[in-house]
């Protein structure tokens, strides 16, 4: 029987595996990986960790984005609202100005009628006086009568 080299080859490689087995590389080789799977695995861990660290973020930022839109709203509807109210009030207060401003025009109006009308009462009255006492002056009778006369339309036209 004759040994070539592979069969040397193989005994060689068989030694040397029975070596490393003797020597306990697979329980290294096992160890290193499980301790690259334990690293992989905190790795992981920390990745979901995050993952979930970041979803709830954001779903707090578009809860604040929903809020600030909602509070947005309310501001723009109060301030429509106050708008409404100011010019509501805004149109009845110059209904009253205009109604107050009409009741004072009316009443001058009032007053100048009844002064106009006065002023012509006494103007008659005076002519009439007048008159009376141009008529009676050229009769030259009763004096004292007219006096009283004229007396008398004085005091009531005043």
């Amino acid at each position: 029987m004759q040994f070539d080299q592979t069969f040397y080859a193989f005994v060689a490689l068989v030694i040397f595996l029975g070596i490393v087995f003797w020597a306990g590389a697979h329980r290294k080789a096992g160890a290193a990986l499980d301790s690259r799977a334990d690293l992989i695995e905190k790795e992981l861990a920390a990745a979901r960790k995050l993952r979930e660290d970041a979803e709830k973020l954001l779903a707090d930022y578009k809860q604040k984005k929903l809020d600030a839109q909602t509070e947005a709203a309310d501001i723009i509807a109060s301030a429509q609202s106050q708008a409404k109210e100011f010019a509501a009030d805004a149109a009845k207060k110059l209904s009253e100005a205009i109604v107050r401003r009409t009741n004072q025009a009316e009443t001058k109006i009032a007053q100048a009628q009844d002064a106009a009308a006065k002023d012509v009462r006494n103007q008659a009255a005076d002519l009439a006086i007048a008159a009376a006492s141009h008529i009676i002056a050229g009769q030259k009778g009763n004096v004292k009568l007219i006096a009283e006369s004229i007396a008398a339309v004085r005091s009531k036209t005043n």
